[in-house]
């Protein structure tokens, strides 16, 4: 697996591709000290199966670099690496695309199991998406969905159910699917091209997605799928895009 780690602080960059090069003797990992470099280095070499990205760069915003890799490489997964941790850079983060969000401060073990799990075709939301920080509001915009409230307040109920997982919730074999390319961060018409649908069947299939999450827009549905991956601890294969006709 070649890895490409973006990250302006030379002591960050080099302890985080030591970490990274101890998920296997395969593991080849590239260093980009800046948004430019990264650029040149993916224009160069075509074969990375992954990016890890800060979100604190010296010549570019990271978001801003997130939607640019996003569009130009939509098969390849981006996993932000970030000093932060605020509930609302990681909305933001999904939002744009990101397939995890792993804070700075977390362990290795942490990072391993993030990486593993979207290597599997997984999400990792790091547990603090279950709540807004100590002393803020609630952020602007998209919001962490009720459902994830609801699977926290079960999960600390000593005789509480085990969290709802995606088997459980009843998608129909089309509208796994459908939710398999939401998650990738797929408009409706290149669902609708993919699956051979018409774009209002789409929307149709991602309101009963929704529906069935308990959600309300994309950005909860991929934090959803993020956390129930995360409890269940591995990536379910219910959503994963089939080859079905």
């Amino acid at each position: 697996m070649k890895v490409l780690l973006v990250d302006d602080h030379p002591l960050i960059l080099s302890a985080l591709q030591a970490v990274i090069q101890g998920l296997g003797d395969d593991v080849t990992v590239v260093g980009a000290a800046s948004g430019r470099q990264a650029r040149q280095i993916l224009r160069e070499g075509s074969d990375f199966e992954l990016i890890l990205l800060d979100l604190q760069l010296g010549d570019v915003d990271g978001f801003e670099l997130l939607v640019e890799l996003r569009a130009n490489y939509p098969a390849l997964p981006v996993v932000i690496v970030s000093a932060s941790d605020r509930t609302s850079d990681v909305i933001r983060a999904v939002d744009l695309g990101a397939m995890g969000f792993v804070p700075k401060r977390a362990s290795n073990a942490t990072l391993f199991e993030a990486l593993n799990l979207v290597m599997q075709g997984g999400i990792y939301v790091p547990p603090m998406t279950l709540g807004s920080e100590p002393g803020e509001g609630k952020p602007e915009g998209d919001t962490v969905p009720s459902y994830l409230a609801i699977v926290r307040e079960q999960s600390e109920a000593a005789d509480a159910p085990a969290p709802s997982t995606l088997a459980a919730i009843g998608l129909t074999p089309r509208q796994t699917d459908v939710l398999g390319l939401l998650l990738q961060g797929k408009p409706n018409k290149l669902i609708a091209r993919e699956l051979n649908l018409s774009v209002e069947t789409v929307k149709d299939h991602v309101a009963a997605v929704l529906r069935a999450l308990n959600v309300t827009s994309r950005t909860q549905a991929v934090l959803a799928v993020g956390q129930m991956t995360r409890e269940q601890g591995g990536a379910p294969q219910a959503w994963r895009h089939s080859t079905r006709s």
